[in-house]
């Protein structure tokens, strides 16, 4: 392989033991009630704070996936930047990303179609100490036997941006798209409630001019989601909305997590 991106966060936003996370992560989706919609989901949105904080939110997002992977190869999987600054979005020229379930390949023909998009471009560095992919990887390793993966790191950008690049990638039922995203951010809990639900809001109307910057960290990509969403015809469905107040913190500044589902 021509180099391998190493994990950042295993060991603090989540177990490092294979074994343990392992388990956790089936303890998170037996935990999560199974949300239905019409088709298999064609995007999830999930949140991507340490799994102590959003794991269970994260697990009703995941959950509807199980025993419906078997034919996805390719994951589009975007996040917000939170270690440097990113001029549009941000891949990798690495060939796989390690966790410690193992080495998850990148689609490296997907990954060089989309560097002809004017904002598209390679950033190892925006990626190596990135948690909100990462995070990401084990349930998807829990639940799929084989796929590839399409990293993306959004920094300054739009949502028409990430829907011109969603519509290159979107493919068929062999491509799963997931957003990392978490919501509001240190609000008191009420105010935190209030945000969270006027988002889900939006979410579920395709309404990417209603998300503002106190909406979600990532605000650009779920944007991109939801304008190509509304050009394929999905509906959207919220199927966890909690804070971290909810789940391990206090309720004086919390963060918000959704679970969302495409189909």
């Amino acid at each position: 392989m021509k180099g391998i991106r190493q994990t950042a966060v295993a060991g603090t936003f989540y177990p490092a033991d294979p074994d343990r996370l392992k388990t956790v992560i089936r303890q998170f989706l037996d935990e999560a009630e199974l949300a239905k919609l019409p088709h298999s989901p064609k995007a999830i949105i999930a949140p991507h704070a340490g799994y102590i904080y959003s794991g269970s939110v994260a697990g009703s997002a995941f959950k509807p996936l199980a025993g419906k992977l078997a034919g996805v190869q390719r994951v589009v999987l975007i996040g917000p930047a939170h270690t440097m600054a990113v001029q549009g979005l941000a891949t990798v020229s690495v060939d796989a990303f390690a966790t410690p379930l193992g080495n998850v390949r990148v689609d490296r023909a997907a990954v060089a179609a989309i560097q002809s998009l004017p904002q598209v471009q390679v950033n190892d560095a925006a990626h190596s100490r990135e948690h909100g992919l990462e995070v990401m990887l084990p349930f998807l390793q829990t639940l799929a036997a084989n796929f590839t993966i399409v990293p993306l790191v959004a920094g300054s950008t739009t949502g028409e941006d990430v829907a011109e690049l969603l519509r290159q990638l979107w493919g068929g039922p062999e491509t799963l798209i997931v957003i990392s995203s978490d919501l509001s951010h240190y609000y008191d809990y009420e105010t935190a409630v209030k945000l969270d639900k006027n988002t889900a809001v939006a979410i579920e109307q395709l309404r990417p001019d209603q998300l503002g910057r106190e909406s979600a960290c990532g605000r650009f990509p779920i944007q991109g989601l939801l304008l190509k969403a509304k050009e394929e015809g999905l509906q959207a469905v919220t199927v966890d909305l909690r804070n971290s107040g909810d789940t391990a913190g206090n309720k004086d500044r919390v963060v918000g997590y959704g679970a969302f589902l495409f189909g």
